[in-house]
């Protein structure tokens, strides 16, 4: 008999010093987008909790300070470490590059875990236990605690952000009042096919302070 699973809705407040959320249309510079994308956000909820029997649906960006910037100049290593390259000398390959960053970022991220049966995911049997009510409870415990798997960070690893689990909305500060079109803005990856993955977009709004982020289906997103 089929199934019917609700997916439960989570807040976060992250925050940090400085983000990137790099426009890809950079070739060189890194110039980040004006607000936090939803696959950053997605990204953090992730580095919390994640497995293969869950998807996380960002909903809704309320940003929370003003939109500041800061212009950087830092060095950076033009090449990357593989097989057959097994080491890198640094003085020979760094390029000094110009960055345009977010500063002093303070974002409300509004996201649904929603639990993958195990006949979606390709997968004829599945732990006894498990049920999405398990994952909810998990991800709940462990972001009360500030626990996670990797550290949560905003766009660039080196902009880690602390986070914390929102419970009550009432008692939360409101966003900026501002409001404004941000342009077309990186949605998340298509993984659908692992041998062509490709970018998807779409028209952010900001009003108010909040971005509503269109569901992954519809035609505002842009594949």
């Amino acid at each position: 008999m089929d199934k019917k699973y609700f997916n439960k809705s989570f807040c976060l407040e992250v925050s940090g010093e400085f983000a990137c959320f790099t426009r890809p249309e950079m070739k060189v510079e890194r110039v980040s987008y004006d607000v936090i994308t939803p696959s950053a956000a997605r990204g953090i909820f992730e580095s919390i909790f994640w497995k293969p029997a869950i998807r996380w649906k960002i909903k809704k960006i309320e940003v929370l300070n003003p939109i500041k910037w800061i212009s950087v100049r830092r060095n950076e290593i033009g090449i990357v470490m593989s097989n057959r390259r097994k080491e890198i000398f640094i003085e020979d390959s760094r390029q000094q590059r110009a960055g345009l960053f977010l500063r002093d970022v303070r974002y409300r991220l509004h996201a649904e875990l929603e639990y993958i049966p195990p006949e979606d995911r390709n997968e004829v049997e599945c732990l006894k236990d498990e049920n999405p009510g398990k994952y909810y409870a998990i991800f709940e415990r462990r972001a009360r605690k500030g626990q996670c798997f990797n550290q949560p960070y905003l766009g660039c690893s080196e902009f880690s952000c602390s986070f914390r689990l929102i419970d009550d909305l009432a008692n939360e500060p409101k966003p900026i009042e501002e409001s404004k079109d941000l342009g077309y803005m990186l949605y998340d990856f298509d993984f659908s096919d692992p041998e062509d993955i490709k970018p998807a977009f779409f028209r952010a709004i900001l009003k108010n302070g909040i971005i509503d982020v269109p569901p992954w289906e519809s035609e505002e997103v842009r594949k």
